[in-house]
């Protein structure tokens, strides 16, 4: 049913509230650490296993999903606008951390995409062929 597909989200939600609470009192902040996060985590994982296990059928998958279409970019784009808050009142080291962390995670989409290099491509390239086209005649 997608009553349970939203039950799901909504205990993932509660779960990934507390521990972010949990963790930013462990760590003497006054605020929710990554609880969001956490809770996108979590719902991953148990949609997972519930589908690997054969316990998940499509209708309450089709009520993950509306939520998912929703409510959850909603969430993230209030938590980022705090994030931006912040770091706009922490001042100029808030700033310069948030553009090398974003500078960093862009520069490392290739490598975890498993791009190679062009000239390592090229490289495979050239030895697939037949010997006969890849080598070159001086004086012709």
């Amino acid at each position: 049913m997608v009553i349970y597909g939203v039950a799901l989200l909504a205990g993932c939600m509660m779960i990934g509230l507390v521990i972010g609470d949990l963790l930013g009192q462990l760590l003497g902040i006054n605020a929710n650490l990554g609880g969001v996060g956490i809770a996108m985590l979590l719902l991953i994982f148990v949609t997972g296993y519930l589908k690997s296990r054969g316990k998940l059928p499509d209708a309450t998958v089709s009520g993950i999903n509306f939520w998912n279409a929703m409510y959850i970019p909603i969430v993230v784009a209030m938590a980022a606008s705090q994030n931006v808050a912040a770091a706009f009142s922490g001042g100029l080291v808030a700033l310069f951390g948030g553009a090398l962390a974003v500078v960093l995670g862009l520069a490392m989409v290739p490598i975890f995409a498993g791009r190679r290099s062009s000239s390592s491509v090229a490289m495979e390239a050239d030895e697939s062929l037949p010997e006969s086209l890849t080598t070159h005649t001086v004086g012709r």
